[in-house]
């Protein structure tokens, strides 16, 4: 009755939910409480066997996760020591290459512990003065030759007819007579170059500059024109050089023999450069060697990507930064150099696996690398074989393809 008579005043009858809550003298707060605390007066109360394991367990999640925090503090707070080094170190460095090292270049940049410092990675703030110091000007190209050809290549912008941006080198129909319509190429390939950063998609701040400075060389060199793989060399030094000084490296650069013999497709000689990399890598990862012969895998397959970009499309960009420092050093023979490391670093993985997933692998880098990782590696690469150093085996090798040799034809 008393029921009912409740029931008529309020009207709706109450949920089950809050019968159930009107029925409880106990409504546990946190995991904590339901742990801790005793049971309702309509239970039975918990065997103290019971309540002591309860408050133990208890105390054991407390206690992991008071580790667990001082673990994670411990971590933050050792990266936070650890950018700190890095950030005094990159400084320190930088003071030395701007006060020793740049005003006595010539006389400093071949010591021995200029080369150490040059091995642990340039400061980014002089890294694109020692690249050019590096390089060179061997062209000897000035910042008004660049004038000239970028108002060339505007003017031939301006003749070529509007293609569809989803044209490619067959499409476009170029000729070998005048590599200088490779102009129209350019505008397809800047969007995909390091298409992450956003800076060199159209709208972005290093749109034009990298469209200038490409379409620059191509009018410089209409012998080469352009071709795939330039534009992530080019963005490279743009974001480390002012223009017109990254259009006289980039010049420069493309002039060295192993360039050259890649973006001009040099057939003969990209074989010799894959015939003396064979030699060491046979020689320091035989295993992997063998694997890779088994399976057919060919260096071409993945160096060629690796050559053209100079690293810098298969690699993090800091750690391609880094390559190429020790590449402005030791030339190309760095480059493969670098290609063994990779390979000696990624050893186990790569003997594991077919033809299909080698290559994907290869093509497709991990992001992860590490760049201590990768360059303790490249240490650990000897470039002599037979008491011959890169160089002579390179020349070896164009001896005998100048000879017809049946060892260097596939």
């Amino acid at each position: 009755m008393e029921y009912e008579t409740r029931k008529g005043r309020s009207g709706n009858p109450p949920s089950p939910r809050q019968n159930v809550r009107k029925n409880l003298d106990f409504e546990p707060l946190s995991t904590t409480a339901l742990i801790l605390e005793d049971r309702p007066a309509n239970l039975p109360a918990k065997p103290p066997e019971e309540a002591q394991k309860h408050r133990q367990q208890y105390e054991e999640m407390v206690a992991q996760a008071k580790k667990r925090e001082l673990k994670e503090a411990q971590k933050r707070r050792k990266q936070l020591e650890d950018r700190c080094k890095l950030e005094e170190s990159i400084g320190n460095a930088a003071l030395t290459w701007n006060q020793e090292i740049l005003p006595n270049w010539d006389t400093m940049c071949t010591s021995r512990r200029v080369r150490e410092l040059w091995w642990q990675g340039v400061p980014p703030s002089v890294r694109g003065k020692v690249w050019s110091l590096a390089m060179g000007n061997e062209l000897n190209i000035t910042h008004e030759l660049y004038s000239i050809c970028l108002a060339r290549a505007k003017e031939k912008w301006k003749s070529l007819p509007t293609s569809d941006s989803g044209a490619d080198a067959d499409e476009i129909g170029l000729s070998q007579a005048d590599r200088e319509a490779s102009l129209e190429l350019i505008k397809l390939d800047i969007s995909r170059t390091f298409p992450n950063l956003c800076i060199f998609q159209q709208g972005g701040p290093y749109y034009d500059v990298l469209h200038s400075i490409l379409g620059a060389y191509t009018c410089y060199r209409p012998d080469v024109g352009y071709v795939q793989g330039m534009s992530f060399i080019a963005a490279v030094l743009i974001l480390n050089l002012d223009t017109a000084d990254a259009f006289i490296a980039f010049a420069n650069l493309l002039n060295k023999p192993c360039q050259m013999a890649f973006f001009r497709v040099d057939h003969s000689l990209m074989l010799t450069y894959f015939s003396a990399f064979e030699v060491f890598f046979e020689e320091n990862l035989p295993k992997l060697f063998a694997h890779f012969k088994s399976n057919n895998l060919t260096p071409d397959i993945y160096l060629i990507d690796w050559i053209f970009t100079l690293y810098s499309k298969s690699l993090p960009l800091d750690l391609a930064c880094r390559v190429w420092d020790v590449f402005c050093r030791d030339g190309d023979e760095f480059l493969f150099r670098t290609a063994l490391g990779v390979l000696r670093l990624y050893e186990d993985i790569l003997t594991r696996m077919d033809f299909i997933h080698n290559a994907q692998f290869l093509t497709r880098l991990p992001e992860d690398i590490s760049a201590e990782e990768l360059f303790c590696s490249i240490s650990s690469i000897q470039m002599q074989s037979k008491n011959r150093k890169w160089g002579q085996v390179l020349q070896a090798l164009q001896k005998e393809q100048e000879r017809g040799s049946p060892v260097l034809k596939r």
